[in-house]
């Protein structure tokens, strides 16, 4: 009797917490999901291979080993988005994977959706993104949509604003969930 009790106080316990979180993230595959840790907080990213499976493979494999831990914002437009994945911290450099092939879609760029940073040719994009601060309408289409931050945007609304900003925010930790300790 006292398990069955223990068991029903447990579930009124439980419910209201899990009914608290966000819809979305209460259905997010580990897998598929990005925990990104800025100095004020975590970001849930939900990634989109869906829509990008070959640039989700990359950043997945780039976060794996470590690759982002400790790179700069190094061109942040209020109003607009925050960008990284530059080890060099200029806005030049990349990781020493391939680039990747486009792989646009129908996707809307609004706020919170992160995009494939890429130069000219819109086969580039290599391992520097950006997560939008605002709706970004003007380039659907044009660049890569690989996921879309679903908690703690609140967080990447205070990455410090510039190009480069004066003191850049950093990643402090990028982790796949399933791999989260």
């Amino acid at each position: 009797m006292n398990r069955l009790f223990g068991l029903i106080a447990a579930l009124f316990v439980a419910l209201p917490l899990a009914a608290a979180l966000p819809a979305q993230a209460q259905k997010l595959d580990p897998q598929n999901t990005l925990y990104l840790d800025l100095k004020d907080g975590r970001v849930v990213i939900q990634l989109r291979p869906d829509l990008a499976p070959k640039h989700v493979a990359q950043i997945k494999k780039l976060t794996r080993a470590g690759f982002y831990d400790g790179l700069t914002f190094h061109r942040v437009i209020d109003g607009f988005m925050a960008q990284t994945g530059d080890p060099t911290g200029t806005g030049m450099g990349g990781s020493d994977e391939p680039n990747l092939p486009a792989e646009f879609s129908n996707a809307h760029f609004a706020r919170g959706t992160l995009g494939m940073a890429r130069t000219q040719d819109p086969n580039s994009a290599n391992s520097q993104f950006f997560i939008m601060f605002a709706d970004g309408g003007f380039l659907d289409g044009q660049y890569t949509v690989w996921g879309e931050v679903v908690s703690g945007m609140e967080f990447v609304d205070r990455i410090a604003k510039g190009e480069p900003p004066a003191d850049p925010d950093k990643i402090i930790r990028m982790q796949v969930a399933a791999d989260a300790k």
